[in-house]
């Protein structure tokens, strides 16, 4: 069986990898929980709609050779969440003009711990040596004041607001340089 590989990445507390099979459970976990996806989907994901993300996530480090990593406490083992870097082509305006765009979403008992943080800006770092100094966005409910909270962290200022799937959008970028 074929590995889809992606750079691990180890911060102080995390460790980060491309995702696996036998993430399934705990990425469903996570992506059915209706506190979760509030201010994602606004809906809870079906087994068939976790499995589709998990194939997306590895075949963005197969085909584009960045993605997701799945992000779990490195004392403990325990999953934390999903972070990373997609290209969703977003039918959105203003265009997000190619962009990689950033993401997080992490389990409730590990929010408001600085994990989100800890993994972005790992993950962030990652990009700008493989890929050099560059354009990043993100794309957050702006109801989501914790993620907010995350992007502005991270470097990550408002550029506009949109409407993305009948939703408030909030668009981010981080230019070169911004931390």
């Amino acid at each position: 069986m074929p590995t889809i590989v992606s750079p691990d990445i180890d911060t102080e507390r995390l460790t980060m990898r491309c995702s696996r099979l036998e993430d399934f459970e705990d990425s469903h976990a996570l992506w059915s929980d209706p506190q979760v996806v509030r201010y994602i989907t606004g809906k809870p994901s079906t087994s068939e709609e976790t499995w589709f993300r998990l194939l997306r996530n590895a075949g963005h480090w197969q085909l584009l050779g960045f993605g997701y990593w799945v992000v779990r406490e490195k004392s403990t083992g325990r999953f934390v969440g999903e972070v990373g870097l997609a290209d969703f082509r977003r039918d959105i305006t203003p265009s997000l003009g190619g962009a990689r765009e950033a993401g997080w979403v992490l389990a409730p008992w590990a929010q408001g711990k600085g994990f989100a943080t800890e993994a972005v800006r790992a993950g962030l770092r990652w990009a700008e040596e493989r890929f050099g100094p560059e354009r990043v966005v993100c794309l957050i409910d702006p109801r989501n004041e914790a993620s907010v909270k995350v992007a502005h962290r991270c470097g990550f200022r408002e550029f506009a607001r949109s409407t993305y799937k009948g939703e408030p959008s909030m668009m981010l970028e981080r230019l070169p340089g911004d931390r």
